[in-house]
């Protein structure tokens, strides 16, 4: 028996690059993302993020390498390609004298949708943004940010795209508002593949089946979330409250591992107690280690530790921070506003 023809992939992204004047906005990413899946796309500022998701909306055209949507090479037959995806922008202009019902009807009409066919989209995509009722006759203007990205989204699901870009459909959106974005991701989890661009890294590790992660233009980290937890920990982070400095605690565990890094501190208590992270490369046997040597000393007052297994967050500052340290020694820092 032959062995079964794996499905090709709804986005194929090969060698891309994209320059503006002498910076390079990508450097020859490549990436792929199939059928009914949801990709987090992640990055710094200036990473390189925009750039791609408008190259793959057809928004701008890429200097060299190849991007396919649905098959379709996006150089040769733009037009085609602009038919499998829906895209929302980050700043979404929407119209605001018009009513929600008919900003759908005049999107849909541009969109060649026609007769039943153009009456039942627009009763879907109500439905699935939650703009049923009362709200599909307000004009746009009367409606908070919430509905108003609703009402975005909702376009962007008309002609039944296959593919759909959404860049920080929540920022801004209290977290009962992004909820509601979520759950309508969702509800088309696995018929619909999407690109969900956001700084909000809860909200990816929440709804995200899969992360790409770019810094200076280049991929840096790619996986589900327990690949790349499997990949970054073999550096083990750790918690620890105590009334320490700072400078007192990295000397203590630096002692243990020199290349144990503090990467975040807070507040905890009016006490003074602050609670410190630190990344540990040598793992969890120099993390008991570095433990046995802090509670030596009594005026640390530990009153809490605990070893974390690396939240998205973790992992995005690992894995961009290298780059970024490369790019700063090459004096290249000063070009970060490009997206």
């Amino acid at each position: 028996m032959s062995a079964e023809k794996k499905p090709l992939p709804i986005v194929e992204v090969i060698n891309l690059s994209k320059k503006y004047g002498i910076i390079y906005a990508l450097k020859g990413i490549s990436f792929s993302i199939g059928q009914g899946e949801i990709v987090g796309f992640l990055g710094p500022n200036g990473a390189g993020k925009s750039t791609t998701l408008r190259i793959l909306s057809g928004l701008i055209p890429a200097d060299s390498g190849e991007a396919k949507v649905c098959g379709v090479d996006l150089a040769e037959e733009e037009g085609e390609v602009r038919q499998h995806i829906g895209y929302l922008a980050e700043n979404n202009p929407l119209p605001e004298e018009f009513r929600v019902i008919e900003y759908l009807k005049y999107r849909a009409s541009l969109k060649n949708l026609k007769g039943s066919r153009k009456r039942e989209r627009i009763k879907r995509v109500l439905e699935i943004c939650d703009l049923e009722r009362k709200v599909s006759e307000r004009k746009i203007g009367n409606l908070s940010k919430g509905f108003r990205q609703r009402v975005g989204i909702a376009d962007s699901l008309l002609a039944e795209p296959r593919l759909i870009i959404l860049d920080e459909p929540t920022i801004g959106l209290d977290p009962r508002q992004s909820a509601i974005t979520r759950k309508m991701m969702d509800r088309l989890r696995g018929e619909v593949s999407f690109i969900l661009s956001s700084h909000i890294l809860s909200e990816v590790e929440a709804c995200c089946d899969r992360m790409i992660i770019l810094s200076h233009g280049q991929i840096v980290a790619e996986g589900t979330l327990s690949e790349l937890q499997k990949k970054f920990l073999q550096s083990i982070s750790f918690e620890i409250v105590s009334k320490a400095t700072k400078i007192e605690l990295q000397r203590s565990v630096r002692e243990v591992d020199p290349d144990c890094e503090l990467l975040n501190e807070d507040p905890v208590e009016v006490t003074g107690k602050r609670r410190f992270t630190f990344n540990c490369p040598k793992g969890q046997q120099a993390v008991e280690l570095i433990l046995r040597n802090l509670l030596e000393n009594k005026d640390f007052e530990i009153s809490e530790f605990q070893i974390c297994r690396p939240d998205l967050e973790t992992i995005f500052l690992r894995a961009t921070k290298q780059n970024w340290k490369e790019k700063d020694m090459l004096g290249r820092g000063k070009f970060s506003d490009i997206n």
